[in-house]
């Protein structure tokens, strides 16, 4: 059993990572970040999924950081996070530049520091079209500089890079996986809204499954 450590958002992609790392056997820490996004609800997702298996987990704060995306919808106020699927254009102002290297790289600190040999994260196809750090290019050069950024060689994995939402939610309900526990909404709201690009890929996700999804939503 190797140790690794989890980038957990509380989302349905990192909650399916967060549970095959599980059920692989690994002991597994779960590293949660505050960035400044709107729907930090996730957070409180990740918690209480982490509470009920008793793994270690951090939520770590960098809130500060928020300043430097002023032109992601994801963190500033001033922009409203668009409706629509991911393949339409107005879906790019949710990238928050440089995101995954930023939090990779303390999640492969927090690995070092803790001994842990791997860092999972959720990547997966049906993000390569608008965030360059899910592509796979990104994945192979992240993991050759964590393999020589610190003696400890730590590293990168991606157990969904080729597939999309589809496979993973279909992976995750062979599994026995609850999705009443995760948060996709983009919009900091009390329902999910139905129409952000990560609602309306979490849905087909589930229609394609032909399974329902246990959130309530304000409008489909």
């Amino acid at each position: 059993m190797s140790k690794v450590v989890v980038v957990y958002s509380g989302g349905m992609d990192s909650f399916t990572v967060l549970h095959k790392a599980l059920s692989a056997g690994h002991e597994v820490y779960a590293l949660s970040f505050n960035y400044g996004q709107k729907h930090s609800k996730e957070l409180i997702c990740a918690q209480e999924v982490t509470e009920e298996h008793s793994t270690p987990h951090k939520i770590l704060d960098i809130q500060s950081i928020s300043s430097l995306f002023t032109n992601s919808s994801l963190v500033s106020d001033q922009i409203d996070i668009p409706e629509g699927h991911y393949e339409a254009d107005n879906m790019k102002s949710t990238v928050v530049p440089n995101r995954n290297m930023i939090l990779l790289s303390l999640a492969i600190g927090y690995a070092v520091n803790i001994e842990a040999s791997e860092v999972w994260y959720g990547a997966h196809s049906g993000d390569h079209v608008i965030y360059p750090d899910c592509r796979p290019e990104f994945v192979e050069i992240m993991d050759k500089a964590s393999s020589v950024a610190n003696f400890q060689p730590v590293k990168v994995v991606a157990p969904y890079l080729q597939s999309d939402k589809v496979g993973i939610l279909k992976d995750g309900l062979k599994m026995g996986l609850d999705y009443s526990k995760t948060w996709t909404c983009y919009k900091g709201l009390e329902k999910a809204c139905g129409k952000c690009g990560s609602c309306v890929e979490r849905l087909e996700a589930f229609e394609a499954n032909k399974k329902p999804d246990p959130l309530t939503y304000q409008t489909k």
